[in-house]
């Protein structure tokens, strides 16, 4: 049993667990018990697309549960601890206890904006995570898998701390890619010391960090690789995800370091003072505490759904950047330290715009609230996104064209025009009464059965392929009324039996799809149950009619998409990551100076071809980029252009650049340029980069077989 008051804890909490109270099961034995989790989101930034399509597919699988009768429980929480927090909390001059009550009440506010329906929105900064992490801890510990070991490790002098894996970056040990984390490479997947790292230098400062000792505590996940390989290949995972596990138990499990030294915001281990657990112990831990919060609020049983032995389901939903840490070492600590280990762990890919990296500069990096601001339906996000989903890995892409044209045509064009031709003879001309019984068409007997394929894909997870059948049935629907043409039966005399039936009939095909795409459109389902003035639809009601029933008379449900207000999103983000003082015509060369800066064009000053051939412009390769610390603009390039020292170049382009994402490309320098001294550094030369009146800075690129050091003629 876990200590209810464990040290900094609020003495009138009370934690539910087995050994307090004894809970009855349910009377039903075909009830599933299910209790379901999205990643959490980190309290050092906005809620964004990638966060959104994995709560949003969470949230209609939760929904889709819960109409089916079963005890389905979503839990979800701020993760609120790290190094990240604690710098923030400090430029802000606020405590890190604001900035993250701050953050919460902003990711609520966004995740209620798109109705996702958390049964429990918590915070990994609570009693109820502090409880459970030293629960776990404890029990590893006294399982003989925890160690402790003096380590070196960097240390920068200038902030006076030492550098988490996330605050140090070098090259790749394996594959020697430029800027990679000093915890795992994003290029090859490989995993190691952050003193494994080539050239390392300390992200917060630039400097080369110094080695220093320190205890610190280890959790053995190398002892845990036979449970673990069996687990992965148990079903729990698909086939895609277990096969990249089989990489890093190929290249073996490393021990796992758990702590980290203060200054750190966290949970303090215990009986080891200036010692904290890594964030990503107690961020996965904070699935128990949400859920530990939701059963004291609700008088539940918490121990049901994290001890062996109960018949329930455990679920997560991730993104396939963390599949690492919830595959190994989160089955690890759970079953070593005694509680069951997750049912299904449910991995998605990552979201691009248009094709690409989601970016800034362009106004593709979308956040919720931008999102929400530019009076965009979330209910058509909400849609897209289930259009694309299949429960595979594969990275979705949000096309926006293709995102106003599919919502329009599918929800506007197809699903509510249904109603919209055929709901006002019933309120005209029958007071809004159906019909009393329906005939017996295949139309209807196939809308019904339809029922279980389409709940066959929801359970697992292929929301395009349920989409796809439900917009085939509204095909179905409309060709229905295409053929009956109810507005030409209402024109004749002595037809009114049968202008009620096709009208009644209508709207029962319109109110079995309102059934099926419940899960992926709450708010417009409401608003349909509104109209017909029945009670919330359950998957249980494919199987029953409406007749005889008096409905509302029809309001518009839906309005069609409007490509303006996506474009002004669009310009909405891009403005909102350019610097204030950075007109969108601002070249990307660096340094920029009054004389290097271009004229609009038809005012520039002619040159001669002497003065042109003075300037020396050559092939380089970007072999590394990083931010510069304390700059608004810049990023730093190490340049490759064929001579034996790489240069160095400040390029204005951070408005428009990840860094990662330029390592590797080529680009045009200016390579006679005087170096010039900023406060930053040296800048050896100048990239050149084109922007117009719109958003967005694009560094120029040369075709394929370019090599650096070729000159540009």
């Amino acid at each position: 049993m876990v200590d209810p008051h464990p040290a900094g804890s609020d003495a009138d909490i009370h934690y539910l667990f087995p050994d307090d109270t004894e809970f009855p099961m349910t009377s039903n034995p075909m009830t599933r018990k299910i209790l379901v989790t999205s990643a959490l989101p980190y309290a050092n930034g906005s809620i964004h697309l990638g966060h959104m399509i994995e709560h949003i597919q969470t949230d209609i699988w939760v929904r889709f549960q819960k109409m089916r009768g079963h005890d389905c429980h979503y839990v979800c929480a701020d993760d609120t601890h790290g190094t990240p927090i604690m710098l923030r909390a400090q430029s802000e001059g606020i405590t890190p206890e604001e900035l993250i009550a701050r953050v919460h009440e902003e990711h609520l506010r966004d995740f209620r904006g798109f109705h996702i329906a958390h049964d429990c929105y918590h915070s990994t900064h609570a009693p109820e995570n502090l409880a459970m992490v030293h629960d776990v801890y404890r029990k590893l510990r006294d399982a003989g898998l925890i160690e402790s070991r003096t380590i070196e490790q960097y240390y920068d002098d200038s902030r006076a701390m030492f550098l988490p894996d996330r605050f140090i970056k070098g090259q790749c040990p394996r594959c020697g890619a430029a800027d990679q984390y000093g915890d795992n490479c994003e290029v090859c997947g490989a995993t190691y010391s952050p003193t494994d790292l080539i050239n390392p230098v300390s992200a917060l400062s630039g400097t080369p960090p110094v080695r220093k000792e320190s205890e610190h505590y280890f959790f053995r996940l190398g002892e845990c690789a036979e449970f673990l390989q069996q687990w992965t290949r148990s079903g729990t995972l698909q086939k895609e995800a277990a096969n990249k596990l089989d990489e890093w138990f190929a290249a073996g499990l490393q021990n796992w370091d758990i702590s980290r030294d203060a200054p750190y915001f966290g949970f303090e281990i215990p009986d080891a003072p200036g010692k904290y657990f890594y964030v990503w112990l107690d961020a996965p831990v904070g699935y128990m505490g949400s859920s530990l919060r939701l059963a004291r609020e609700r008088n539940l049983d918490f121990d049901a759904w994290w001890q062996p032995g109960h018949d329930t389901e455990l679920h997560h939903f991730i993104g396939k950047d963390i599949l690492y840490f919830h595959a190994l070492f989160w089955p690890a600590m759970l079953h070593a330290a005694g509680y069951r280990t997750p049912t299904g762990l449910h991995v998605h890919g990552f979201v691009t715009v248009n094709g690409a990296k989601m970016s800034k500069s362009r106004g593709t990096f979308i956040t919720a609230a931008s999102y929400l601001d530019s009076q965009l339906n979330p209910e058509w996000l909400r849609y897209y996104f289930a259009s694309k989903l299949n429960g595979s890995m594969e990275d979705i892409d949000l096309n926006l064209a293709d995102f106003v044209a599919r919502v329009n045509s599918d929800l506007v064009g197809k699903f509510v025009n249904i109603a919209s031709r055929t709901a006002g003879f019933i309120s005209k001309r029958f007071g809004g009464r159906l019909a009393d019984s329906l005939p017996d068409l295949d139309l209807l007997n196939e809308m019904r059965h339809a029922a279980t394929s389409i709940a066959d894909s929801y359970e697992n997870l292929d929301t395009s392929r349920a989409v796809r059948d439900i917009m085939r049935l509204a095909d179905l629907a409309n060709q229905y009324v295409n053929d009956c043409k109810p507005w030409d039966i209402a024109r004749q005399e002595g037809q009114d039996a049968a202008l009620l039936e096709v009208c009644s009939v209508s709207l029962n095909l319109f109110r079995l799809l309102a059934l099926y795409l419940k899960p992926i459109l709450p708010r417009l389902a409401e608003d349909v149950e509104h109209f017909l003035d029945i009670p919330p639809l359950g998957w249980q009601d494919a199987n029953s009619q409406l007749t005889g029933h008096v409905i509302r008379p029809y309001q518009h449900l839906m309005t069609r998409v409007e490509q303006s207000r996506v474009d002004a999103m669009l310009a909405a983000n891009a403005a909102a990551t350019r610097p204030a003082d950075t007109p969108a015509t601002t070249p990307a060369a660096a340094p920029v100076t009054p004389a290097s800066a271009p004229h609009a064009a038809g005012d520039a000053e002619t040159i001669s071809v002497d003065d042109f051939a003075r300037v020396d412009l050559r092939i380089a390769r970007i072999v590394n980029a990083e931010h510069v610390e304390g700059a608004e603009k810049l990023i730093r390039l190490t340049l490759d252009i064929g001579e034996e020292k790489p240069r160095n170049v400040f390029a204005g382009i951070k408005s428009a650049y990840d860094p990662a994402s330029l390592v590797g490309r080529l680009t045009v320098m200016v390579a006679n340029l005087a170096p010039r001294k900023m406060k930053f550094g040296i800048s050896e030369g100048m990239v050149l980069a084109a922007s117009g009146d719109g958003p967005g800075l694009f560094i120029l690129s040369p075709d394929d077989g370019a090599r650096p050091g070729m000159r540009v003629k």
